[in-house]
């Protein structure tokens, strides 16, 4: 692989101007694309093979439309102290309200809260708005046009709030990415010394971006895309263009600084630090392709278009970025035209080298200690509970937030999340005693506050009961409610040959979390077999890649410490902007051991293959850890400190799900680049010594021989004698 990458590398610094057209034309058509032919996003979830989705997919069938197809929004009344809302003139504000609301284009109902959802007290009642689009396709308009409604009940004299899936609008980009490129700029030009090498990576980085967001966008017309999708993959065009950038460009003014004109030292980058790209993309797009396992669309989509970000990240740094380096010339390296070697010598004793001696002095001590520190870390993850974000999760001080509280005072915080109880008659001799039947079980159930009339379709054999329970959506009594509920379908089919299902928000919820939970371990086993493949094919060993994956694990289990302890318990919540504590979104954990377990073995692949180059190369075992390590520790310190700024952006993002992603993705960089790649991985590769890179004859027999260390490139291209440094601007 190595002499083809180099050759690569040549001809794109050879040939710059014509890779550069390639590229520029490639975006161009992106562009153009996705101007004309995107379409909408959504944020539908759809979770084949659960309870929840039949029974949605079941009255979809029967009912015309599935209930929740269509946007909803619960604006809730609540009269002045004193006062009840049937009182004439807060009556009177109240019916003004609902004619408002219904005034909207979008609007299909409005109930009578006053009829219908009134307290006891008559002191709290709402409105339930139903759309006729999705959530996703509620127009800015109407959206404004409810909460406008809203405000004249409350300039009225009334407390009215709203909640619903019909005021979340679409997350936003801007701020977070603006301070990820903000201190990526000033790392790589604290790291190079040079505007011009700072610049290479940044470069690189807005095109890929430019490109992958502009593909995402392009198949949002054919495909229906989550509003989150081009989120994640922002987050990792941005973080893996940088990081692949920075590898090559600082392994280019290495060979710039041994005295290699600009066209060789291009084409060693490419074909040493390349190499060790391609592997660590392909690590990437593994982990992130196998989402698909998860078999939940919205997680394949995100996966599928983060995976294509990071392949467009990989090809610009290997083609792009030679032919841009070609156009800098010796600019790279600074003032006066002589490259500053970042990687340095590995003998000098720079601050680097001498943590990698400390460390294989003391592998042991270095190895407990570490790992004692992480496992305490991640003594909360005992304590994870899944969950999707609602009202509950928003704000205190926003109106979905009141909403939410206000109907939990004057109702019960189970009517914020009432079930859906689907009874499918076809096979019932008489559907309506069927459900009849049903319902009569489910009263006597504990935990079960009320529940309504069956209402039936059309055709009389499919009935809809609407359950409140006592509990809150997202409390574990509802949740056994839930599977109580469904216990009781087998008693039902055999009594009267009806069918009962459960489904709803609530419900939906419940199933996502089982899901999720219940994937994670199938979900690791998949990338963990597919990286020890792919890391056994790079390294020629079986304890390396073996080390690799135990690393992850302890940084993973230490991220979800960290994440529970903060957006579960409240740890410092203030301090990340965490305006209310809960479940962890379901979706987290399994988007975090993909993309974590890819990022790990990104700093893995950088920094062992270094050690392996100075093994392969002759150096013994402990001497090629730390003058490999003295080499790499530099590089990769800074990428480290980019992606974490990158993802660390992304906490200030008001979504519940993104701002989770940034800070997850964060603290497992921080965690796996400095205290297990950079700290655990020299001591335990000083332990194994020679061992480290023993493979049985057999299996070396089967396996390509990709080279990534470059050891091909001194047979097939001879070493060229030192030049002297070309005049600042020369390209060749």
């Amino acid at each position: 692989m190595a002499t083809y990458l180099y050759r690569l590398g040549r001809f794109s610094f050879h040939r710059r101007k014509l890779v550069l057209a390639i590229w520029l034309a490639m975006l161009g058509l992106l562009g153009v694309g996705a101007l004309t032919l995107s379409g909408p996003t959504s944020d539908d979830f759809t979770i084949p093979g659960t309870e929840a989705q039949q029974a949605q997919d079941l009255l979809g069938e029967r009912f015309g439309q599935s209930p929740g197809a269509g946007a909803e929004a619960r604006v809730v009344f609540a009269a002045p102290p004193g006062e009840k809302l049937t009182d004439p003139a807060n009556k009177d504000i109240v019916s003004r309200t609902v004619a408002a609301l219904r005034a909207g284009p979008q609007v299909a109902e409005v109930s009578d809260p006053l009829s219908n959802t009134i307290n006891e007290a008559g002191t709290i009642a709402y409105a339930q708005v139903s759309f006729r689009v999705p959530a996703a396709e509620v127009a800015e308009s109407d959206r404004e046009a409810l909460l406008q409604a809203t405000e004249a009940g409350r300039d009225a004299g009334l407390t009215v709030e709203a909640g619903g899936d019909a005021l979340q609008s679409e997350p936003e980009q801007g701020l977070s990415e603006v301070i990820g490129f903000g201190v990526a700029a000033v790392v790589l030009t604290i790291t190079f010394g040079s505007l011009v090498a700072a610049g290479l990576p940044l470069l690189t980085a807005l095109l890929g971006v430019g490109a992958s967001i502009a593909g995402i966008q392009l198949a949002s017309g054919f495909f229906d895309l989550s509003s989150s999708t081009s989120t994640l993959a922002l987050m990792l065009a941005i973080a893996v263009s940088i990081d692949y950038a920075l590898f090559i460009v600082s392994r280019y003014r290495h060979e710039l600084a041994l005295g290699r004109p600009g066209a060789e030292a291009a084409g060693r980058a490419v074909g040493t630090a390349g190499s060790a790209v391609t592997f660590a993309g392909l690590t990437v797009v593994v982990a992130l392709t196998a989402l698909a396992v998860v078999n939940i669309p919205v997680l394949t989509e995100m996966g599928l278009a983060a995976a294509g970000a990071v392949a467009v990240a990989v090809l610009i740094a290997l083609t792009l970025l030679p032919a841009l380096i070609g156009f800098a010339g010796r600019r790279v390296t600074g003032r006066g035209g002589r490259a500053r070697d970042i990687e340095a010598d590995g003998d000098k004793p720079t601050l680097s080298l001498r943590w990698a001696q400390g460390i294989t002095r003391r592998p042991v001590l270095t190895v407990v200690a570490a790992v004692a520190a992480l496992g305490v870390l991640a003594l909360p993850a005992l304590d994870l509970r899944l969950g999707l974000p609602g009202d509950n999760m928003a704000a205190p001080d926003t109106t979905q937030r009141k909403a939410y509280d206000l109907v939990t005072e004057g109702f019960g915080a189970g009517y914020n999340g009432p079930l859906l109880v689907v009874v499918d008659g076809a096979g019932s001799s008489d559907p309506k005693a069927a459900a009849t039947a049903a319902s009569d079980t489910i009263k006597a159930l504990p935990g079960v506050v009320s529940v309504s009339p069956p209402t039936f379709n059309e055709a009389g054999d499919t009935a809809m009961i609407q359950v409140v329970p006592a509990a809150a959506p997202d409390s574990t009594e509802t949740t056994d409610l839930v599977h109580a509920i469904r216990d009781t379908d087998a008693g039902l089919r055999s009594s009267t040959g009806a069918d009962l299902s459960v489904t709803g928000t609530t419900a939906v919820t419940i199933d996502i979390a089982a899901k999720m939970g219940g994937a994670l371990l199938p979900y690791l086993a998949v990338i963990v077999v597919l990286a020890l493949l792919l890391l056994t094919v790079l390294f020629r060993s079986i304890l390396v890649p073996l080390k690799a994956i135990a690393g992850f694990l302890l940084s993973v289990v230490a991220t979800f410490g960290a994440v529970v302890a903060v957006f579960q318990w409240g740890w410092l919540a203030e301090l990340f902007g965490v305006d209310q504590t809960g479940p962890i979104v379901s979706l987290l954990p399994v988007i975090l051991i993909g993309i974590v377990f890819g990022l790990a073995m990104d700093y893995e692949v950088f920094l062992v293959s270094r050690m392996r180059e100075e093994y392969v190369h002759g150096a013994p075992p402990t001497r090629a850890v730390t003058v490999g390590y003295a080499h790499g520790a530099r590089v990769v310190t800074a990428a480290a400190i980019i992606m974490i700024s990158v993802f660390a952006g992304f906490i200030l993002a008001p979504d519940p799900l993104i701002k989770s992603i940034g800070f997850a993705l964060a603290a497992a960089i921080l965690l796996d680049a400095f205290i297990v790649r950079m700290t655990i991985v020299p001591a335990v590769m000083a332990l194994l010594g020679r061992r480290a890179w023993a493979l049985p004859k057999w299996l070396d027999r089967m396996l390509p021989n990709v080279d990534v260390e470059g050891e091909r490139l001194r047979d097939t291209v001879p070493d060229e004698p030192p030049v002297l440094p070309e005049p600042v601007g020369a390209g060749r």
